[in-house]
């Protein structure tokens, strides 16, 4: 087994590369239209709710056992499991899911750059020049997806070549500062558009009225599985940065500072996003499109658009691109440990497979945009569907019970290892809440993206 993974040279580089794995375009592009969608400001209180609530002792799990192990999901689960037991076949679907995730993944992120190139080359400034058509363009071109979508693929895994501590934690360290500081950039500026107040009172100040209006019980539950999907949890993608963790930190402080910069950013992406809607009289629960349509449609007609405009995709390529290359090096690793490769000869096979499975995503626009996979869903929508409605909820559920049961590695060598270091502990009372309400809202989640 090749043990040259290496680690992270310091604890802000493990705190943002985890941090920066689990920000993506769920925070920016989905985030604020649910939130449009479900009311407003009622559906983000319980979304933090439910950040805590779920989100935290799940995350501290995955990198409980990364962390115990010092392996990736597979050995991971084996070096911890009883003899004879078959936990560790989880980590297969672990595997499988982070490459499902990285076969559209991929092309979303070549999105966020093509759009960054758009709005710097001046393509959005163009007179007569719609939005909406340069989206419905770009999707019907796969040559320019193609090519966005293997820059973003060639970056990712060159990144890696360089190492854990040289390439990614030290690229996720300039992107993750950058991500933050052209979003409060960006957050401020939409305080002073004509309208923000109104933009600002929606996202921010209760209304239950409008959440009655929608119906509490769905806001509650879209905030709950929002709260849930926004870490990527449950496919080990988490659970290898536990692998390359020191034992300085308990685990669940940890936790909580990755959280608060998922959250982070995903609040200030509303500041931007919610006054901007409101000052330009525009609909903020319109769906992906509002990122590729309304906001694009709304910097174009802003003083200093092309700038604004190129900052915000320039922010999202930063969020996207951290979790491709999060995601890369989980799977660079895995197959270092499984196959004994090294991380050079895992980089060059993954970088092929990648690539090539990346191709049926783009053409499910274009040529391929008649086949259905998952009942009426394109490519894209069918392979989401399998990460986020399957895979990360019966995940989850998988590294709760084998950190909770006495038929896993057991609750108390769990807490053991998500106490030691120093920082915040978690009380031993919480083995009710772990063993017998945790479970059951994350069954609830899962039913819920069934129907």
């Amino acid at each position: 087994m090749d043990r040259s993974r290496g680690s992270f040279s310091s604890r802000l580089g493990f705190v943002l590369v985890s941090a920066g794995c689990a920000i993506g375009i769920g925070n920016v592009w989905k985030f604020p239209y649910i939130t449009g969608q479900y009311g407003g400001a009622v559906f983000v209180f319980f979304y933090l709710i439910f950040l805590v609530i779920i989100g935290i002792p799940v995350m501290t799990m995955e990198l409980a056992v990364g962390r115990a192990s010092q392996r990736t999901a597979v050995q991971g689960y084996k070096c911890l499991e009883k003899k004879g037991s078959r936990w560790h076949i989880h980590g297969w679907f672990c595997i499988a899911g982070c490459y499902i995730l990285m076969m559209y993944y991929t092309t979303v992120s070549g999105w966020m750059l093509n759009y960054f190139w758009k709005f710097i080359s001046g393509q959005f400034n163009s007179s007569g020049v719609e939005a909406g058509e340069v989206y419905g363009t770009m999707l019907e071109n796969p040559v320019e997806m193609v090519i966005f979508m293997v820059i973003t693929v060639f970056a990712g895994f060159g990144v890696l070549s360089l190492g854990v501590r040289n390439g990614l934690e030290r690229l996720t360290k300039l992107m993750m500062t950058g991500l933050l500081s052209l979003i409060i950039v960006l957050a401020i500026q939409s305080f002073f558009l004509p309208g923000a107040k109104e933009g600002l009172e929606f996202f921010l100040k209760p209304d239950f009225s409008k959440a009655f209006d929608v119906g509490i019980t769905k806001v509650i539950t879209a905030a709950m599985n929002q709260a849930f999907f926004t870490l990527s949890l449950g496919i080990g993608a988490i659970e290898i940065f536990g692998s390359y963790m020191s034992k300085e930190h308990t685990i669940l402080g940890e936790s909580i500072r990755i959280i608060i910069l998922d959250t982070f950013v995903a609040i200030a992406a509303g500041l931007v996003i919610f006054p901007a809607c409101f000052s330009y009289n525009v609909r903020p629960d319109q769906g992906p499109s509002l990122i590729f349509v309304t906001l694009p449609t709304i910097f174009a007609g802003m003083s200093f658009g092309k700038i604004w405009g190129a900052m915000f995709f320039l922010f999202m390529t930063f969020a996207s691109f951290s979790t491709v290359t999060g995601v890369f090096e989980n799977i660079i690793a895995t197959t270092c440990d499984n196959f004994g490769c090294s991380r050079k000869k895992s980089i060059m096979i993954n970088f092929v497979f990648i690539l090539i499975a990346s191709i049926p995503c783009v053409l499910g626009y274009n040529v391929w945009s008649d086949l259905h996979i998952i009942g009426a869903r394109d490519v894209l929508e069918s392979e989401d569907f399998l990460v986020s409605n399957l895979l990360l909820p019966v995940g989850s559920l998988v590294f709760l019970l084998f950190c909770i049961s006495r038929q896993g590695w057991g609750f108390y060598n769990y807490l053991e290892e998500t106490n030691t270091g120093s920082g915040i502990k978690m009380p031993g009372s919480f083995e009710f809440y772990l063993k017998y309400i945790l479970p059951v809202l994350i069954i609830i989640i899962f039913i819920e993206g069934l129907i």
